[in-house]
């Protein structure tokens, strides 16, 4: 049998995690994610030090981080959180390699991590410093919380963002990979893709309402791969190869996930080559505005995002 490439909340359940993705998958070998849900009281949840890079990434509600470093410091970091996803950026803390964590709070709360021999600081990057970007236009309108990319952290080997699709819009799109090493051109990146659906902003919905959005893969010359999939809150898309994209909010629903991507190459860089059957699409944004909808930045302070 092939490998499984999505994974349903739950699925991949390990101890106090909700989910694990790490090289104990078949065919996955560079990207690693743990989530987990906390109540109050809950006991801490362990980080233990080793070659992995962490970033630490509160999905909802508020954290602390007890850090022991590999030359024996102690550090707390606190990390304010917030509301839900679409509440925009919350803070976020990197671990270098060799540090160990204790986590303790009550929410939600998603720790990316790669395997790299590179050391670099730990450090917090408060939610004002996220830089928050829109791309795309009309329909293609998405916002990207650039937290874990090159140009705002210092790390090893990972590339973390995280994405909010407003209700009835496409991101990931057009469909596009980064499976080969071709320097300048292309990077060689396995992504994971996590996920959270909600009644978008502004909308009353009965309480059986089930908030989803889609999910689409398919092959390259790299390898075979098909994911068409309706996805929701806790699911997990595994992209080792292939046209990836796009991700769709259905309508009446918003639709977010948190992006994990590395690779054996020698460069930390997302480079990335558009599938030739629609990459003519971006070219039909040309003077289409950003949906009027973005950026979501406001807290949340209804119900309506459970």
């Amino acid at each position: 049998m092939s490998p499984r490439w999505l994974h349903r909340r739950g699925e991949l359940a390990e101890g106090p995690w909700e989910s694990v993705v790490g090289d104990g998958l078949e065919g996955w070998s560079w990207t690693g994610l743990r989530v987990a849900e906390l109540a109050a009281g809950a006991a801490p949840l362990t980080l233990p030090a080793g070659g992995l890079e962490r970033l630490v990434v509160p999905l909802s509600g508020a954290f602390v981080l007890e850090l022991e470093h590999a030359d024996g410091r102690h550090e707390r970091l606190e990390l304010h959180g917030r509301a839900s996803v679409f509440a925009g950026p919350s803070d976020v803390a990197y671990l270098g390699v060799g540090t160990a964590a204790t986590l303790s709070g009550t929410g939600r709360v998603a720790v990316a991590e790669a395997p790299s021999d590179e050391r670099h600081p730990s450090r917090r990057i408060a939610a004002d410093e996220v830089p928050v970007e829109l791309r795309g236009a009309g329909r293609s309108s998405r916002q990207v919380h650039n937290f874990g990319t090159p140009e705002t952290l210092a790390a090893g080997r990972f590339i973390v963002c995280e994405v909010i699709t407003p209700s009835e819009n496409w991101s990931s799109y057009p469909p596009h990979k980064h499976d080969e090493q071709r320097p300048g051109v292309e990077s060689q990146l396995e992504e994971i893709y996590y996920f959270e659906a909600a009644v978008t902003r502004g909308a009353e919905a009965p309480s059986g309402a089930r908030p989803f959005g889609l999910f689409s893969t398919a092959s390259s010359p790299a390898g075979e791969i098909e994911i068409d999939g309706r996805v929701g809150t806790g699911d997990i898309a595994l992209v080792p190869f292939g046209y990836h994209g796009p991700a769709v909010a259905a309508p009446g629903y918003d639709l977010y996930y948190l992006n994990v991507m590395a690779g054996p190459g020698p460069e930390r860089a997302w480079r990335i080559s558009d599938d030739p059957a629609h990459a003519w699409v971006r070219h039909s944004w040309e003077g289409q505005d950003v949906d009027p909808r973005l950026p979501y930045l406001a807290p949340i302070t209804d119900g309506a995002r459970e």
